[in-house]
């Protein structure tokens, strides 16, 4: 049975991070929050109707978990990945938030 009373970063490999590696990891994450938020949005939105439509609502919940799973799987140390989720994450937020009008 693994010994959860020790950290996971104690098991990791040192890294040293650049200020250009740090500010685009930075960036990427929180391009993924920005689409988290998206769905929020539309889960407030939704919820706020007389008669919500679950479906709508669960839809964006399980989105949400998504992203957060695709969130832990950033690593800054690559550069392609970041540059690419740092786009994606972007316009998929303006999508998102498109739908609400």
């Amino acid at each position: 049975m693994p010994d959860n009373s020790v950290s996971i970063v104690h098991e990791m490999d040192p890294h040293e991070w650049s200020n250009e590696e740090t500010a685009a990891y930075e960036a990427a994450v929180e391009s993924v929050n920005g689409a988290v938020g998206a769905y929020s949005a539309v889960i407030a939105s939704e919820e706020a109707k007389p008669t919500p439509d679950r479906s709508i609502i669960d839809q964006a919940r399980a989105a949400q978990s998504r992203l957060a799973r695709e969130r832990e799987g950033l690593r800054s140390t690559d550069t392609k990945q970041i540059a690419a989720a740092r786009l994606k994450y972007a316009q998929l937020a303006r999508e998102v938030l498109s739908t609400l009008g």
